[in-house]
C-alpha cells in the first residue's frame, strides 16, 4: 500500500519476543527495518546495532519515520502503543492478546477502521502448520478439548493463565465453530499469587457444540493440545509436536455393517489392529516441510500491508477471543472458593453464575452473543 520500495517498519518492545519480530522483519524482503523501541536503552541499542536500525527509548519517536509497526509490549500497553501509531493510520501487528480488556480491544479496532490501518494480531498457533495442514480435514466439531500446559516462565505477569495461554485455544476454537458463544463457565485458581495460574473455561455454542479448555502455567510438563469430536470422526491435534490424527468411520461402518470375520476375539491386539484399520480408518499427519511460525506470521503481515488484503488474524477476529476470554475472567473473579478459609498469596476462585456479554456489532462479523445461565464446568483444571 506503500508507493515507496521497501516498507519501513518498527518494533516496539524488544524482549523476549520482540526481538525475534525485529530480527526477522530485518530480513524480509522489501522491508526496511527502521528502529526499534525499549524502555530499556541497553536492550534497545542490543538489539538494533547488529540489524542496522536505530534504537529508541521512546515509541513516540517512531510515529512518523514508519508504516508500519509491531507492537510486543506487556499486554497492558498495547491500547496505548498500538493506539497511537493506529490513529495515524499506520499498520500495526499486535501480540495476542489484542488490548488487556475487550473494551480496549474494541477502540484498537475502530482506530484501525477510522484510520484505514491494517490491524493485525499475533495469534501465533493459527499459523502452526499441523493446524494449517489438518484444518480442511477436521471433522465439524461437536465437541472440543483443549489443552495448554506450562512452567512459570515469568514472562507476561502483567496477566493471567487466560490471557496468556487461554487466549490462543478460544481464538482457534471460534475459528472453527461459527456458531454464536450462549454460555461461558469458568473456575481457576492463582499458584503463585497474583493473576489466575491455572484456569478451566466451558464455552457452549448455539448449534450445541461444546468446548472445554483448560490453561495452567503451573505445570510440571508442557502439553498443547487439542481433540475434536463430530459426525464424521475424530482428530487429535498436538502443536507442540506438529503431529495429528484423524480416526473416521469406513463406509460400512455408515452403513450399520461391522464385519469381524477373520478376526480372532480372544485376541485383544488382534481386535484393536481391525478395528483401527478396517472399521476406523486411521490417519497420521505432519506437516510437509518446517515452517517457522513467527516468520509466517510477520510475512503474512508485510503482505497484507503492501498487497492491501486482510491479514490471517485481523483485529476483529482477535477481538471475539478477547471478549470471550473476558467473560470466562469475570466467571473466575465472581465466586471466592476460599471464602471463610485463610489461604496466602491471592484468593482461589471458582464460578458457575451468569455473565452478559458485550453485544457484538458490525466491527466484529454477523454473530451476535446470546449468553445465559451457564452450568458449572464438568471438570478441574489439570496440572
Amino acid at each position: 500500500m506503500t508507493t515507496r520500495d521497501r516498507l519501513r517498519v518498527a518494533v516496539v518492545g524488544v524482549g523476549h519476543l520482540g526481538r525475534h519480530h525485529a530480527r526477522i522483519l530485518a530480513g524480509i524482503d522489501g522491508v526496511e527495518l527502521v528502529g526499534v523501541a525499549d524502555v530499556r536503552t541497553d536492550q534497545a541499542l542490543a538489539v538494533a546495532g547488529p540489524l542496522g536500525a536505530s534504537a529508541f527509548d521512546d515509541y513516540r519517536e517512531l510515529l512518523d519515520r514508519v508504516d508500519a509497526v509491531s507492537v510486543a509490549v506487556p499486554t497492558t500497553l498495547h491500547h496505548e502503543v498500538a493506539g497511537a501509531f493506529l490513529s495515524r493510520g499506520i499498520h500495526a501487528l499486535v501480540e495476542k492478546p489484542l488490548a488487556g480488556t475487550a473494551a480496549e480491544g474494541r477502540e484498537l479496532v475502530e482506530l484501525a477502521r477510522n484510520s484505514g490501518a491494517i490491524l493485525a494480531v499475533g495469534h501465533i498457533e493459527r499459523f502452526n502448520p499441523i493446524w494449517e495442514v489438518t484444518l480442511d480435514r477436521c471433522p465439524r466439531p461437536r465437541y472440543l478439548d483443549a489443552e495448554r500446559l506450562g512452567i512459570y516462565t515469568f514472562r507476561s505477569t502483567d496477566v493471567g493463565a487466560v490471557l496468556d495461554l487461554m487466549i490462543h485455544d478460544i481464538d482457534l476454537i471460534l475459528s472453527l465453530v461459527k456458531a454464536p458463544v450462549v454460555a461461558v463457565s469458568a473456575l481457576g485458581t492463582p499458584v503463585f499469587g497474583g493473576h489466575e495460574d491455572l484456569a478451566q473455561a466451558r464455552l457452549e455454542f448455539e448449534d450445541g457444540c461444546i468446548a472445554d479448555i483448560s490453561a495452567s502455567r503451573a505445570s510440571y510438563q508442557a502439553s498443547r493440545r487439542m481433540r475434536l469430536w463430530g459426525a464424521e470422526g475424530y482428530a487429535s491435534i498436538d502443536f507442540a509436536s506438529r503431529q495429528a490424527t484423524l480416526v473416521r468411520p469406513s463406509e460400512a461402518l455408515r452403513r450399520g455393517e461391522m464385519n469381524l470375520e477373520g478376526v480372532d476375539l480372544t485376541r485383544p491386539d488382534a481386535i484393536r489392529d481391525h478395528l483401527f484399520g478396517n472399521v476406523l480408518q486411521v490417519e497420521q499427519i505432519a506437516p510437509p516441510a518446517p515452517v517457522d511460525q513467527l516468520t509466517a506470521e510477520l510475512t503474512d503481515f508485510v503482505h497484507a500491508v503492501r498487497f492491501g488484503h486482510a491479514p490471517r488474524v485481523p483485529g476483529t477476529e482477535a477481538l471475539d477471543a478477547l471478549r470471550v476470554a473476558e467473560l470466562v475472567l469475570h466467571g473466575l473473579r465472581s465466586y471466592r472458593l476460599d471464602a471463610g478459609t485463610e489461604v496466602p498469596g491471592a484468593p482461589h476462585l471458582r464460578s458457575s453464575s451468569s455473565v452478559t456479554a458485550e453485544p457484538r456489532s458490525a466491527l466484529s462479523g454477523p454473530k451476535l452473543w446470546k449468553l445465559r445461565t451457564p452450568g458449572s464446568p464438568s471438570r478441574s483444571p489439570r496440572v
